[in-house]
């Protein structure tokens, strides 16, 4: 299941997708999500979903690449789908019955805009590395600083985070796989024993986790790294054509996606 987390991964490649700005990139993200909120009838997730699909076409991501990644959230998907079928009234399928057609609809949506918000993301991390990623998003978060806002901290730890995610992925498998070897079970007993036998998987992974954060704190120090203050770049972010005509598209779709909430499609 470790394996399966995919979430901060980078897949270098030479597609359109990949060619895009960060910039460009992180915005389509926000205006999707705003989309996605904005949705309400099945013509609307329809379109949303088919947006997905063009967009994995174009970034030649894999679908499978895309399922493994919602391994590990299917408990939630599917709580969300069961709290939506058995709390939604209406219309039952059945006399006596609790289930309804519109908490089935609602269920089967709710899914959906989970399903298509995760995925929306993993091809933002999927096709675009760590360091565009955190350039991307300081110069978005640029007019902040007037305010005395961090900016540069903020993105260097972000960045950080999403770099070590499948670090300590590999970590935390490599520590549990020592422990079966040792006849730890993490996979019987009830909901406390198995708690009880995490125990020794996150005391080591802790002491690794800090252990790296000290070797990178001194790696830091020692590269003379003092924030963002006359720090240049080695390749300077500029917008091109491509950009302009993505962000438009987006502009358009959450246009297309609020005009038909007004018609309830």
């Amino acid at each position: 299941m470790l394996k399966d987390i995919t979430l901060g991964q980078f897949f270098p490649g030479d597609t359109i997708a990949h060619r895009l700005d960060p910039r460009t990139k992180l915005l389509l993200v926000v205006l999707f999500i705003v989309a996605l909120f904005q949705a309400r009838g099945w013509v609307a997730y329809g379109t949303l979903t088919l947006v997905v699909a063009v967009c994995m076409t174009l970034s030649h991501i894999s679908p499978r690449n895309i399922f493994k990644g919602l391994k590990p959230m299917i408990f939630i998907i599917a709580l969300t789908g069961v709290l939506n079928i058995f709390y939604t009234s209406g219309t039952p399928i059945l006399p006596g019955w609790i289930i309804t057609w519109e908490g089935i609809a609602r269920a089967i949506q709710m899914v959906l805009r989970i399903v298509l918000l995760i995925t929306g993301t993993f091809l933002l991390t999927y096709t675009t590395s760590p360091i565009a990623l955190t350039d991307g998003l300081e110069l978005l978060l640029n007019p902040l600083k007037k305010l005395r806002f961090p900016v540069h901290e903020m993105t260097i730890m972000m960045s950080m985070a999403l770099r070590f995610i499948p670090t300590l992925i590999e970590e935390t498998d490599k520590i549990m796989s020592a422990q079966k070897a040792r006849g730890a079970d993490f996979e019987t007993g009830s909901l406390m024993d198995r708690a009880k036998a995490l125990l020794p998987v996150l005391v080591p992974l802790f002491v690794s986790a800090f252990r790296r954060a000290d070797e990178l704190a001194v790696a830091m120090e020692s590269r003379c790294y003092h924030g963002g203050e006359g720090r240049t770049r080695m390749k300077q972010l500029i917008f091109q054509g491509r950009d302009y005509i993505a962000l438009a598209l987006g502009v358009l779709l959450l246009a297309g996606i609020i005009y038909l909430k007004k018609w309830g499609l």
